[in-house]
């Protein structure tokens, strides 16, 4: 009889889902049990699992060393399934790439607004500085427009991003499942920001089931309260086989 396991897709937002949320985007931590934790549970769902961030996969990827998961980075805009690797080349956004250098010069003068350059999209970050958070947004706005239909802005906790258009973790979501191990799974995607809420619709379209991490307006099925709380479920699921995610604990 086949593992009931095997019968889902784990799709896990990273920043503030699978690691705490901190000041400053590079100083983030991955707790030292996690990938040996995603990696039994990888392996109990026999290889559909993947880490759905708006980060580079490369940074992704320096978090988790020697572990290469299945990922989707900048929101969708590269991937890796099964291996197979799909890149962004900032090269084919030469607008984008004007206006990192303009938006670096906009905020040099507001201490505490920060620019984050994932290279094919870039986010502007106001938690040091929340009394900045009408400049940040109105910057990142403006900075679109100037941009036009191509470019979108993707607002997250206290970060509002610059990003191609096409990118969105639904849609990503989409392309997992057409693939080996993923296609004809019942899909769960964890996350907890306004940029995962496009994941959670996609998933809920597909009779899989949304979990939405912390506080906050959501369309996600299932609450959790912390990034602890779902390192917690992640550990009982890997080790016991026992499926989480039925209401607001493990």
């Amino acid at each position: 009889m086949p593992d009931m396991n095997e019968r889902y897709a784990l799709f896990l937002d990273f920043d503030g889902t699978l690691v705490d949320i901190v000041e400053r985007p590079d100083a983030v931590r991955v707790d030292p049990s996690l990938p040996a934790v995603l990696t039994t549970l990888q392996e109990r769902l026999g290889g559909a699992l993947a880490i759905i961030s708006g980060r580079p996969v490369e940074f992704l990827d320096g978090r988790f060393v020697p572990h290469a998961f299945d990922m989707a980075g900048l929101h969708g805009l590269e991937h890796r399934i099964a291996g197979k690797m799909s890149m962004c080349d900032p090269g084919e956004h030469p607008a984008l790439r004007a206006t990192v250098e303009r938006l670096s010069a906009i905020v040099s003068g507001k201490e505490g607004v920060l620019i984050e350059d994932k290279g094919c999209s870039v986010a502007v970050h106001w938690r040091l500085a929340p009394h900045e958070k009408d400049f940040a947004i109105a910057t990142a706005h403006a900075a679109v427009e100037a941009l036009g239909a191509d470019y979108r802005v993707q607002h997250g906790k206290a970060v509002a991003e610059i990003l191609p258009s096409a990118a969105g973790k639904g849609k990503v979501i989409e392309r997992f499942l057409q693939e080996a191990p993923y296609r004809g799974r019942r899909p769960i995607f964890v996350g907890d920001d306004l940029t995962d809420e496009n994941g959670f619709k996609t998933v809920n379209a597909q009779g899989g089931l949304s979990v939405r991490i912390g506080a906050g307006d959501t369309i996600a099925k299932v609450r959790l309260g912390t990034p602890a709380d779902l390192r917690h479920c992640l550990s009982t699921w890997a080790f016991e086989g026992t499926l989480p995610f039925k209401g607001d604990d493990c």
